[in-house]
């Protein structure tokens, strides 16, 4: 519970391209002898899955496009008119995966834009580090000059603007506090990075994120609670619920993380609406690319934050729910390797 609560047709171009491009690859792939519902027609609708969790996934080493290709690829989300806050990853200033890539924010920026957004708000809390000096560190005060965003960093906020959050099922003391402006935000869109997590987590990704929103005192007790941190991280997410997920996964860390690791190239992309199913997909391409034992030796859906999430309705409760996007023969090959590690959890 929150306390206290808050308060109470033409196509569009996106729509367009999408079902443009789905039409031509469903004909086309058919010509070949490919499935044109598993390669991203909109025939998908009118399959047993239409009423999974999708998950978007484009296979480039292109931010600008991976962004823009990966949400097209979805129904629009409902942000005309709308005031959004766009949670990014910058716990600290490290090169991507230990921070958001400022081509990825700019490009996601820019899509938001396009969909109709009345405002757009940079939110963010980092930590240890200083909020501001990452951001100055990274430039994001320029890059929001420049687009024409604003930006609030939640370390500055005053005692009045953190709401509690609590529920006698949590594993925290004494519940947390969120950043006012993530309870009051008409819409929220959040874009993580693909890694792996040192200190207890073991991963990080969209449902990690949101530690972000949190007050800066709570990381004591986050960080002190061995076994349940995990779950914990789980009921962080309980207080809002995103329109847009985008995953950037170019670059990853397999073991190691948040700040710095083993790298590898993923060269992906992933948007969707439900945490749980773009971690596990997360998950999963960890899992390809050769991870450390805790990712390796642990069922997707068995993972703390995994299965923490599931138990308090905040996604998908299998792998079965999650229906995997594409739209080109790429993306699709790579999709067929990571449905069946999901179906192998």
């Amino acid at each position: 519970m929150i306390y206290p609560e808050k308060k109470s047709s033409d196509i569009s171009r996106r729509e367009f391209i999408r079902k443009t491009a789905a039409g031509f690859i469903g004909f086309l792939l058919t010509t070949l002898g490919f499935s044109a519902k598993a390669m991203g027609s909109d025939e998908r609708r009118d399959s047993p899955m239409q009423n999974n969790t999708l998950v978007s996934l484009v296979k480039t080493d292109d931010r600008k496009f991976g962004v823009r290709r990966a949400i097209e690829l979805l129904p629009e989300p409902d942000l005309s008119g709308k005031g959004v806050l766009l949670k990014p990853n910058f716990n600290t200033a490290d090169p991507t995966p230990g921070s958001t890539h400022n081509d990825t924010l700019e490009q996601l920026i820019i899509e938001l834009k396009n969909m109709g957004t009345s405002t757009i708000t940079i939110g963010e809390r980092s930590g240890p580090p200083d909020t501001k000096r990452v951001m100055e560190e990274k430039g994001i005060f320029e890059l929001a000059r420049r687009l024409g965003v604003s930006v609030i960093n939640f370390e500055e906020l005053p005692e009045k603007d953190w709401v509690l959050v609590d529920s006698p099922d949590f594993h925290w003391r004494k519940g947390f506090k969120v950043a006012r402006p993530v309870v009051d935000a008409e819409r929220i869109v959040s874009t993580c990075c693909l890694k792996t997590h040192g200190y207890g987590g073991v991963f990080t990704m969209s449902l990690k994120l949101s530690v972000g929103i949190t007050h800066k005192s709570y990381m004591r007790e986050l960080h002190g609670s061995v076994l349940s941190m995990r779950k914990m991280i789980a009921e962080i997410n309980t207080c809002y619920s995103p329109s847009l997920i985008v995953l950037d996964g170019i670059e990853t860390f397999v073991d190691g993380g948040p700040s710095s690791g083993e790298r590898k190239r993923g060269n992906v992309f992933l948007a969707g609406t439900d945490r749980i199913a773009i971690d596990a997909v997360g998950l999963a391409i960890l899992k390809e690319l050769g991870s450390n034992r805790k990712i390796m030796n642990t069922p997707i859906f068995e993972q703390d934050q995994i299965k923490r999430s599931a138990e308090l309705g905040l996604g998908v409760g299998s792998p079965e729910g999650i229906e995997i996007i594409t739209g080109d023969r790429d993306s699709e090959t790579y999709a067929r390797k990571l449905r069946k590690i999901l179906s192998n959890g």
